[in-house]
């Protein structure tokens, strides 16, 4: 009894201390998102290249996840006027549309974290900008972030477009934040130092600059 007893504790204790959380994922699903405007929708189709995501070593790969973009006529109705293959192995999980057409991708199902987390493209479909953890943070600062099974939670909050349709915001904690602009795919990582926001626009050279400075402006 007491062996069982020690036995539990045990488990318990290394449920609190341990940094990983398990997590379920549905299936990757055909979506589809329109602009604000409503003069733009993209639909994204889930690939089927599994072996190429992170913790499915040995299984099969196949074609990444594509998109069909779609742009509104003057009849009111929508024409497809491009289609691309994403940087995703199976899906994105979420993607944004600006009223020009531009695509922004965020993360990968069941790898939120891992490969490509912020991708841009244009309206025709064509790779503005792509990048991983490495690309925006330091080792240190990906190894410190929390993880589950599957994913690194790097981000938590809201993600948009912001209302001039330039550039987009993506909360990655309180008092820090991930602004990319849609057109050139720049970004500006910003956060709270010493009481003052700044924000720095490249990972190998951390010069730390006002906001209005650094924001990418399209």
């Amino acid at each position: 009894m007491a062996s069982s007893l020690r036995l539990i504790c045990l488990a318990l204790w290394l449920c609190i201390a341990s940094p990983c959380r398990a997590d379920n994922w549905a299936g990757a699903q055909v979506r589809e998102v329109f602009s604000a405007s409503r003069d733009h929708y993209i639909r994204v189709i889930p690939g089927n290249s599994i072996g190429d995501t992170v913790g499915f070593a040995g299984a099969a790969k196949g074609e990444y996840a594509s998109a069909e973009f779609y742009r509104r006529e003057g009849d009111r109705s929508y024409r497809l006027v491009a289609s691309a293959r994403l940087l995703n192995p199976v899906a994105p999980v979420d993607f944004f549309v600006s009223n020009d057409g531009h695509l922004v991708t965020i993360d990968n199902w069941h790898n939120r974290g891992y490969g490509i987390v912020v991708a841009v493209y244009d309206a025709a479909g064509k790779p503005v900008k792509a990048y991983t953890l490495a690309d925006i943070f330091t080792r240190a600062e990906i190894d410190a972030t929390p993880r589950s099974v599957s994913s690194i939670a790097w981000h938590s909050g809201p993600a948009y477009i912001n209302q001039d349709q330039r550039t987009l915001y993506l909360m990655v904690a309180s008092g820090r934040d991930l602004v990319v602009g849609l057109e050139t795919g720049r970004f500006a990582y910003c956060e709270t130092r010493a009481g003052k926001y700044l924000c720095r626009t490249s990972n190998a050279n951390r010069r730390w600059l006002p906001y209005e400075a650094a924001a990418p402006q399209q």
